[in-house]
């Protein structure tokens, strides 16, 4: 593996921590920052795609120019010629990619925001991708909308709030609802930007219980950078 590739939805969503990862593993990184207009990739010159999170949905299409060409990018990778290509979702980004696959994106019962536990199914304490790790641990969460899952594709992490909290479709794409990359720079432009999701909920913390959290940060890139170089070995 060589080089990645992410897309940006939002100026404040940024890959976090996952560019971290890339760098000390000696991967060239190109992104697609598609609120300021920059291309899509016409060649699949890289190895591992990420699509982060955003505060849109996928059925936003009118208001979103972008939306329609990102999911045509997205099925053309899915596609069979392009099955050397690692794809990782994060937040919108698992979203899109669960619909990419023919599942549903719908409004969750509960919005998540803030560190709430996930637990691993059964299918993912049994994964190689999960091996050693504890069977709950908590994780940031910002989102409103969740996923049915799609075909053939493997379960592996649950919540309270939302049944769907992670899969594994075909050992080629993973797909995240929650974040292990965030850091406190992301979170206070989270706080900052989208302030108006805050709002009461038995699954949305006050901002101050969301600040601060060190020890958790340290934890979930630890994680992260696990999960990856797992991910990309499978």
């Amino acid at each position: 593996m060589r080089r990645l590739h992410y897309i940006q939805h939002v100026p404040f969503e940024t890959p976090g921590a996952i560019l971290d990862w890339a760098r000390s593993r000696g991967l060239e990184v190109s992104h697609t920052r598609v609120f300021l207009d920059e291309p899509f990739p016409s060649a699949l010159d890289f190895d591992f795609l990420v699509l982060m999170g955003g505060p849109m949905s996928v059925h936003d299409e009118g208001q979103y120019p972008w939306l329609p060409e990102e999911k045509t990018f997205l099925k053309n990778i899915l596609g069979e010629d392009e099955d050397r290509i690692k794809i990782l979702g994060v937040c919108l980004g698992a979203q899109l990619l669960a619909e990419a696959l023919g599942a549903e994106v719908y409004p969750n019962q509960y919005k998540e925001i803030g560190w709430f536990p996930i637990e691993l199914t059964k299918a993912g304490r049994a994964h190689p991708l999960f091996q050693d790790w504890p069977p709950s641990f908590n994780v940031f969460h910002w989102h409103g909308e969740t996923f049915s899952l799609p075909k053939e594709a493997v379960r592996l992490a649950r919540s309270e709030a939302c049944e769907n909290q992670a899969f594994l479709y075909e050992d080629r794409v993973l797909a995240l609802q929650f974040h292990l990359e965030v850091t406190p720079e992301i979170v206070a432009e989270l706080l900052e930007k989208s302030a108006d999701d805050i709002v009461p909920g038995p699954y949305v913390q006050e901002p101050e219980a969301i600040k601060g959290q060190a020890e958790l940060y340290e934890f979930c890139h630890e994680r992260l950078f696990r999960l990856l170089d797992d991910f990309i070995r499978l």
